[in-house]
This record gives structure tokens, sequence and C-alpha cells, in this order.
């Protein structure tokens, strides 16, 4: 599955219709000076007075190898004023004119995509030449560099909260090794109520993407269809905000059904979680 910037975009809630791309290439004199000089920011705040039209927001990229581009920042367009001679910032190089004839755009920088800015590579295309465009162009994404919080654990040392287990279903790019980990097994897991010291004993086998296929369940419907939870939920609503998952065994995706409903009543008959856990059956 190829994943584009696009799809970030629309993770982050954003329109990419209303996103305009910008990628400014080091190959070019006037804005290698500038970006040389600490001047990338007001670089890309000078245009053409129409040039955000119909756009709430700009993507800014910096050229690489080829035809790729490093995601730098997301800005939030605040409207411009005419390039009048008093807006030049001071120290800049004289690479930019500013006679009234263009725009110094306002842009507020957003955390929207925060996770992403130096981290992320995309492949700009053949296009390169085209230096700004649509946010609905979708440019494949070539690599992720992950901070070490998002780099997979370790299956042994897996602990999680529901909000934590939340952010790694939902930015597949920033965890793509969890994505990875937890897919490629099937497993029995164990979620603990914190508030109560409960326990409930599950399993994920038969599913689309093992473990993370079934640990997705939960984040979409807080209780994964389990009798006892759905009914703790329906009483303490926020209460899976106090859920905390981990892994009680790694089992291969080559074993049979009913071995691993074995394995599972084994955890559950050891952990008491039917006599006194959240387990119905």
């Amino acid at each position: 599955m190829v994943i584009t910037f696009t799809d970030i975009i629309k993770k982050a809630g954003l329109d990419p219709a209303k996103v305009k791309l910008i990628r400014h290439s080091l190959t070019n004199r006037n804005f290698r000076k500038c970006y040389e000089k600490g001047f990338l920011y007001e670089y890309t705040c000078h245009q053409k007075q129409n040039f955000s039209k119909g756009y709430d927001y700009w993507a800014v990229f910096l050229s690489g190898k080829s035809t790729q581009a490093k995601f730098i920042s997301l800005y939030k367009v605040e409207g411009s004023v005419p390039d009048t001679k008093n807006l030049r910032p001071a120290g800049m190089p004289e690479c930019e004119k500013y006679n009234g004839e263009l725009a110094v755009f306002k842009l507020v920088p957003s955390d929207l995509l925060k996770e992403y800015e130096q981290k992320l590579t995309i492949e700009w295309g053949n296009a390169a030449i085209s230096w700004h465009q649509k946010g609905t162009t979708e440019k494949e994404i070539l690599s992720f560099q992950a901070d070490r919080k998002s780099e997979f654990s370790g299956y042994e040392d897996l602990v999680l909260s529901y909000d934590e287990l939340k952010e790694i279903i939902e930015n597949d790019v920033v965890y793509e090794s969890w994505h990875t980990a937890l897919s490629s097994i099937y497993a029995i897991y164990l979620i603990v109520d914190k508030e109560t010291g409960k326990q409930y004993v599950g399993s994920a086998y038969n599913v689309e993407n093992g473990l993370l296929g079934r640990w997705r369940e939960y984040v979409s419907t807080y209780h994964g269809g389990n009798k006892r939870i759905v009914e703790l939920i329906k009483e303490y609503p926020n209460r899976y905000h106090s859920f905390q998952f981990s892994i009680l065994q790694i089992l291969p995706k080559t074993l049979d059904p009913d071995t691993v409903i074995d394995i599972e009543n084994r955890y559950k008959h050891k952990l008491l979680s039917k006599e006194f856990g959240l387990n119905d059956n």
C-alpha cells in the first residue's frame, strides 16, 4: 500500500484542496542565497498577490536528492499586504525585490503536522519544475525518520494505555515499525482496567493484520465487542482511558483457531479472569 502526503493531510483533518504544496529548490540561486542566510520563512512569505487564492494552508518542502523533497513546516495563511520597501526583512540578501508589485503573506506555523517536520521525505515527481502544486496531487512518502518513542519497543516490553494505542493505530507512518510488528503475529493479550484491577484475556486470530487488526477494533469501539467491557463502558463512558494493553503470549499465524482458543482459556484459568475479571466466557 502506497501512503501519500495527501493521506497525511487528511489524517490531520484538513481538506487537501485547501492546502498548497511548495517545494523550494536549492538549485535556485536566489532561494539558496536566502536559505543559507536563514531567510527560508521570509522567502516563502514573499509571493504573487493571488498566490494563495483558494488555499488556507501552505505545506513547505525543501528539495533533496533528485526530485525528492523534505517536509519543513505547515503554515496557516492569515492574509497579506503589498511588498513595500519598508517590509523588506533586515539583513535579507538581495535575492528578492520589494517594490509593491508582489505581496508579503502572514504565515502562522501550524502544529497539525508537527510530528513530520524535518523527518518526512516525499517524491515530488518528474514535474519538479512545478514548484507549487495542489494538496490533492498525491506525493508518495519515501521515508520517515522516526523518534525513538516511535520505534517498536519489542513484544515483551509492550505495555500501552488506550491513548497510546490509539496514537499508534492512527499514525501508521510515524509508527510504521509498530504496525509491521503487530500485524505479523497472532497473540493472547491482556487488558487491565486500572481503576479496579479487573482483567480481560483475549486472543487475536483469523483477523486481518493479526494483533494490530484486533486492537484496532478497541480503538474504534472502546470495547472490542466484549460483553462485560461493553457493560462497563455503558456505565462509565470514559473508562476506556484507564485500559492498559499488553501481550501474554505471541502466537504464529500458522496456528489453527482451536489451538489458539485452548491457549486463551488456559490464561483465563490461571488469572481467574472469568470469576473476578472482565471475561464473560
